[in-house]
């Protein structure tokens, strides 16, 4: 069963007539043969579908009307086996409103050096009927995905699966919902932004929502409510002996689960997929949503501490694309630093609110001191993050456009118990290195906050980028600083110049 089951990409080959019909069955069979590989590929998370062979502008148009219509189709494949006039293609490409992988590729993978003839050479024509292909939409100045190799190649199929799961983050965020309880930390800016902005670029609708809506839920909660789900609590972890049914810090526990309860209820009653809350906004709680938002993130939700709803929303859409994935996705924040010159790392944490997902799998509730909001003492998951490739990404508003910038990490194990630390922690090192990894950073305007993922590479965010026409910056291990800074300055004048284009 596929990880999206009720999802398609739709694959087209583009041919003509001028080879006569028997050269078209073959281009249909080979492209459907090419098609059921890709979907039968154990990677691949969604179904491919072969549709058909297109000939003619109207075979063409129809096709991409068909595609904008359908639910389920949420990205497109072409290949054209053949030479396939790219005029042809002009009215459908600038009606289509789905996300387009060119896959440049031939049926055969190796060449018939003794029998080959012209009838092979015009049935196998990908390598200048693609460029034809790729030069219509470089033309119309189409975002698309290109992808280069044989179709059995390894590479190739991973290529296309990882876009596909990008095709259902993007399908994800235009129809996203971010529920936000109480407003941004005050005088913060990197998590502040346009809301009407991103709704404009992304589809996804954010909107406040008074504590007090949340209370009233809270106070209705049952106590049979919570005794059922702290009894489900006590089976998943490992609890602190002062937090133990009968022990003093039990009922903080309890209140956990409440808010657990009403915030679940209130976001599948209102269809959302992301919540932000902020410690500075906690009227008629007696807690902040420590536990609750951990376990609301670990079944898929997105969230963002401090109103910060653009790291809500992008915790949910790579929560989707790397379902099924190995690994997990956390809202997270760059909080201290180990300097030490044998090895410089990062302290990653949160003052709760870290998803398990993450989790080298020893996980302890416990509850302890929050010091800030002046509430009763949260309980809160506490938990180490095991040792392993991962990311960071970060989603900034810079009141022109929206940047994503991605710094690659390597996780590590901390170098000694902390047993003082109260939260949920990763510890990792940044590549190429601390110095460049954080000033490179720092010259991108990367906020404090990311989504965290263990999931998913690089490659599958910028690919999202592509699709929603942002800025996207990768940080690794082949970062230079000076190339960077310099890429900077090009993306500003870049932008600048194609905004002013596009507004004319």
């Amino acid at each position: 069963m596929k990880v999206f089951e009720n999802f398609e990409v739709w694959f087209v080959t583009g041919s003509q007539h001028l080879y006569g019909p028997e050269t078209l069955k073959q281009v249909a069979a080979n492209a459907q043969t090419v098609a059921s590989v890709l979907n039968e590929a154990a990677v691949m998370p969604v179904n491919i579908v072969f549709k058909q062979v297109l000939t003619t502008p109207d075979e063409i148009t129809n096709y991409f009307i068909a595609a904008n219509a359908s639910e389920k189709c949420i990205g497109i494949i072409t290949w054209c086996h053949t030479f396939s006039p790219s005029k042809m293609w002009i009215n459908g490409l600038k009606i289509s409103q789905k996300p387009i992988l060119h896959l440049h590729t031939q049926f055969n993978r190796d060449l018939p050096w003794a029998d080959i003839d012209m009838d092979f050479m015009n049935l196998n024509q990908a390598a200048h009927g693609d460029r034809e292909h790729g030069f219509i939409m470089s033309r119309m100045r189409l975002n698309r995905k290109v992808v280069v190799g044989h179709w059995q190649d390894e590479e190739v199929i991973s290529q296309i699966a990882y876009w596909t799961r990008a095709a259902m983050g993007w399908y994800e965020i235009q129809h996203l919902k971010v529920a936000r309880f109480g407003d941004n930390m005050r005088q913060v800016a990197v998590t502040e932004g346009d809301k009407v902005a991103a709704q404009i670029q992304f589809g996804l609708s954010v909107n406040g929502y008074g504590v007090g809506d949340l209370v009233e839920l809270v106070n209705a909660v049952s106590d049979a409510e919570i005794d059922n789900l702290v009894k489900d609590y006590e089976k998943q972890y490992d609890f602190a002996d002062n937090i133990k049914k009968g022990q003093p810090l039990h009922e903080h526990v309890r209140y956990q689960a409440r808010i657990e309860i009403a915030l679940r209820s209130f976001l599948e009653k209102g269809g959302f997929g992301a919540f932000t809350t902020t410690f500075e906004d906690l009227h008629g709680l007696k807690q902040l949503p420590g536990l609750a938002s951990q376990r609301l993130m670990a079944d898929g939700y997105g969230f963002g501490a401090e109103g910060d709803w653009k790291h809500a929303a992008l915790v949910r859409v790579l929560k989707v694309m790397g379902k099924g994935l190995q690994g997990g996705c956390s809202f997270m924040e760059d909080y201290t630093y180990h300097l030490h010159p044998s090895g410089m790392k990062v302290l990653g944490a949160h003052m709760l609110e870290i998803c398990p997902s993450i989790s080298d799998g020893k996980v302890k509730l416990e509850v302890h001191p929050l010091g800030i909001g002046g509430k009763a003492d949260p309980a809160r998951l506490v938990f180490n993050v095991p040792a392993g490739e991962a990311l960071n990404a970060s989603l900034i508003d810079l009141g022109n456009r929206f940047r994503m910038v991605v710094n690659t990490v390597t996780c590590v194990t901390p170098d000694a118990d902390l047993p003082k630390l109260p939260v949920a922690r990763a510890l990792w090192v940044p590549h190429p290195d601390l110095k460049t990894g954080a000033a490179a950073w720092i010259y991108a305007g990367g906020a404090h906050h990311t989504a965290f993922t263990q999931a998913i590479p690089a490659q599958c965010i910028e690919d999202f980028c592509q699709m929603a026409g942002i800025e996207f910056l990768l940080i690794d291990k082949q970062t230079n600083l000076t190339h960077f800074q310099n890429e900077l300055r090009w993306n500003d004048l870049y932008y600048h110049l194609a905004n002013a284009l596009k507004n004319l």
